[in-house]
């Protein structure tokens, strides 16, 4: 089992991207908490394999903690950035200190299981003792940088994305991933791996709505139709 340790200010927000590593198969949250400090404490206590880190925490900046949570040279965890920070300098900050990856907020949660699904094959990868081949090699860098594995539209027509965002360029408004479907003509889950696709590209934006039972609504329009929050 691997352990993942979660940090976001926002605990709403954290409790969802728990949920998404729970849904991981070998996976499990050892902690999920909302300031660097405490994210400190749960590191050297849990000794977590990999932390979901926000950029944006009420007592340190998430660059200086991921820092700080790789320098052990052994067993610091990996660290994935869930951050709204679209700048350059943050990307090239995070990089440098060491993340496996930056993903933008609002996450789309099919595209952060893909991610943490290609990590979790990775470490079992990794595990195995033997001698690989360049084949291997090249597989295992692929993975830890995502890789096909977390894009998930591959086994769909490409004409299928262009009707989406025909779709979406159509639409008055933002649309969810049912409603995509039902323009198009697909079912939900094959129109949602293309929304995650297109989302990662930056074709598509994704907005959350919260409602009144605190999980969000996944909406999606054409990246620079309308102002963006995050």
């Amino acid at each position: 089992m691997l352990d993942v340790l979660v940090v976001d200010d926002d605990f709403r927000v954290a409790a969802l991207h728990a949920e998404v590593v729970a849904a991981v198969p070998g996976l499990r949250v050892v902690a999920s908490v909302h300031t660097a400090t405490a994210a400190i404490d749960a590191a050297a206590r849990h000794r977590p394999d990999l932390v979901l880190l926000d950029r944006y925490l009420p007592d340190a900046d998430g660059i200086d903690l991921l820092r700080r949570l790789r320098q052990p040279r052994d067993g610091a965890p990996d660290v994935l950035m869930l951050t709204a920070a679209r700048d350059l300098a943050s990307v090239r900050a995070a990089l440098s200190a060491g993340a496996v990856h930056y993903l933008l907020k609002p996450v789309d949660f099919a595209v952060l299981r893909g991610h943490l699904e290609a990590w979790a094959r990775l470490q079992g990868r990794l595990r195995r003792a033997g001698e690989v081949d360049q084949r291997e090699i090249d597989g295992l860098f692929a993975l830890r940088h995502g890789g096909d594995d977390a894009g998930g539209a591959r086994d769909e027509a490409p004409p299928t994305a262009r009707r989406i965002l025909d779709a979406l360029q159509a639409s008055t408004g933002e649309q969810s991933a049912s409603e995509v479907a039902r323009a198009v003509g697909v079912s939900r889950a094959t129109a949602q791996r293309h929304l995650s696709t297109l989302t990662r590209s930056g074709a598509v934006a994704l907005d959350l709505r919260y409602g009144a039972t605190g999980r969000p609504e996944h909406l999606y329009r054409l990246a620079g139709a309308g102002e963006h929050r995050a």
